[in-house]
C-alpha cells in the first residue's frame, strides 16, 4: 500500500512547523497533522484490506459494550446457533453456542507508532513523512487482515451442517470446473434449511478467495484443447474472454479474488493447517485451501469503535514520549474492533491436493 502527501504550500508549512524550536508551535502543528492523517488512514484501511469486502461494519461509541441481536442477523427460530470470534488480537478464534438473543461481542485494540528526526520535517521531507504514515498504516492493516481471516478460517474448520463438513476435496494439484461445481452444490445443500421450516435457494456461493497459482489454473482454461477429455472444456467464447482479460474475475457468477497469502506454504494456508489440526485431513505443505463465502447473508460482522469527538474509527495522536533533547517527532494511531462470524453456513472450502 502506497501513501503520498501532496506537495502544497500549506502542507509544507505545516510539516516544517512540526520541527519548530518553539515547543508551542511544534505542539500545535503536530496535533493538526495528527488530526489530518486520522481520517486518511481510516479510508486507506477500508480500501486496501481484503477483509473489508467480507465484513460488514457495526459502529458503536467508544467505551461502550457492543452487542448483536442474533435473531435479526441469523433469522428467527428456536434453538441455538454457533458464532466464532476472538477475545484478543492474535488470539485463537473460538466457537460459542448462543441462543437467539443479544450477543455480547469482545473487541480489541490494534495500534502502531512511528517517529522520525525533526531535521526531516524542518527540511519538509514529505517523502520521509509519507513513509512514516505509510508504515503506521501498513502495520495496522497487517494486524487487521490476520485477525479477520483467522475467524473466517476457524469457522470453516468447525462449521458443520447436518453432521457434514463444509469442505470438499479434489486431487490433481489444480482447480477444475468439476471441483468448483461440487463446491457450489455443497453450499446450496448447506443452505436448504436457512430459515426454520422453509427452504431458500437464493443463498449460495458469491465469492471465492484463491491463490495466484489457482488463478493461474483459471487462466489456463483459455488454452486447454477444445473437445479434449478435460473437466475444463469451455466454449470458445468463454476462452476468448479469459484470454483477453488475462484470466477471469467471475466463474458461474462467482467473483474470484486473488490473495498472495493463499497457496501451498503461504500465510493463510499455514494458518488453516494449524487451525484444522487434521480435521479434515490437510497437509499445508502439499495442498491448499480455497475459501468460498456467501456474502449475501451479512454473516461476517466487524464491530468498530467510533471516536466521540471526530466520528472516525481510526485515531491518530502526537507521541509525547520524546524530550526536547531527543529532537524527534512521532505519532501513534489505534482503532478498536472485533471480528465475528455469525453463521457458519456462509463459509465453505475446497481443498486442492497434489
Amino acid at each position: 500500500m502506497k501513501l503520498k502527501l501532496k506537495n502544497t504550500p500549506e502542507q509544507v508549512e505545516l510539516i516544517k512547523a512540526m520541527g519548530s524550536k518553539d515547543a508551542n508551535v511544534a505542539r500545535e502543528a503536530t496535533q493538526a497533522f495528527a488530526a489530518f492523517i486520522g481520517p486518511v488512514v481510516s479510508k486507506v484501511l477500508m480500501q486496501a484490506g481484503t477483509a473489508s469486502s467480507v465484513y460488514t461494519d457495526l459502529a458503536f461509541d467508544e467505551d461502550d459494550n457492543p452487542s448483536i441481536p442474533l435473531d435479526l442477523w441469523v433469522g428467527e427460530g428456536e434453538g441455538y446457533t454457533t458464532v466464532w470470534s476472538q477475545n484478543v488480537a492474535g488470539g485463537l478464534p473460538t466457537s460459542n453456542v448462543e441462543g437467539f438473543s443479544e450477543l455480547k461481542v469482545s473487541t480489541y485494540r490494534l495500534d502502531s507508532a512511528v517517529s522520525m528526526l525533526k531535521r526531516y520535517v524542518r527540511r519538509a521531507r514529505l517523502d520521509v513523512v509519507s513513509k512514516a504514515v505509510e508504515r503506521m498504516t501498513n502495520e495496522v492493516l497487517v494486524k487487521q487482515e490476520r485477525n479477520a481471516w483467522a475467524v473466517i478460517l476457524k469457522a470453516l474448520v468447525e462449521a458443520r451442517t447436518n453432521g457434514a463438513d463444509h469442505i470438499e476435496s479434489i486431487s490433481g494439484g489444480a482447480l477444475t470446473l468439476a471441483g468448483l461445481n461440487t463446491m457450489i452444490t455443497t453450499v446450496k445443500r448447506i443452505n436448504t434449511s436457512y430459515a426454520a421450516g422453509s427452504t431458500d435457494s437464493s443463498y449460495g456461493l458469491t465469492d471465492l478467495f484463491v491463490s495466484p497459482e489457482i488463478k493461474g489454473d483459471i487462466r489456463a482454461f483459455a488454452y486447454n484443447p477444445v473437445g479434449a477429455a478435460s473437466s475444463t472444456d469451455l466454449p470458445a467464447g468463454v476462452r476468448e474472454d479469459i484470454y483477453r482479460n488475462a484470466g477471469t474475475q467471475e466463474i458461474y457468477g462467482i467473483s474470484i479474488h486473488e490473495l498472495v497469502e493463499f497457496g501451498v506454504g503461504k500465510k493463510y494456508n499455514t494458518l488453516f493447517d494449524d487451525l484444522s489440526a487434521g480435521t479434515p485431513t490437510f497437509n499445508g505443505d502439499t495442498a491448499e485451501i480455497l475459501v468460498g463465502l456467501d456474502l449475501s447473508k451479512d454473516a461476517f460482522v466487524r464491530p468498530v469503535a467510533r471516536n466521540s469527538e471526530t466520528g472516525g474509527t481510526f485515531t491518530a495522536l502526537p507521541d509525547d514520549q520524546f524530550t526536547t533533547r531527543a529532537d524527534k517527532v512521532g505519532f501513534y494511531g489505534s482503532l478498536e474492533e472485533g471480528r465475528v462470524c455469525l453463521d457458519g453456513r456462509a463459509v465453505a472450502g475446497l481443498i486442492v491436493a497434489a
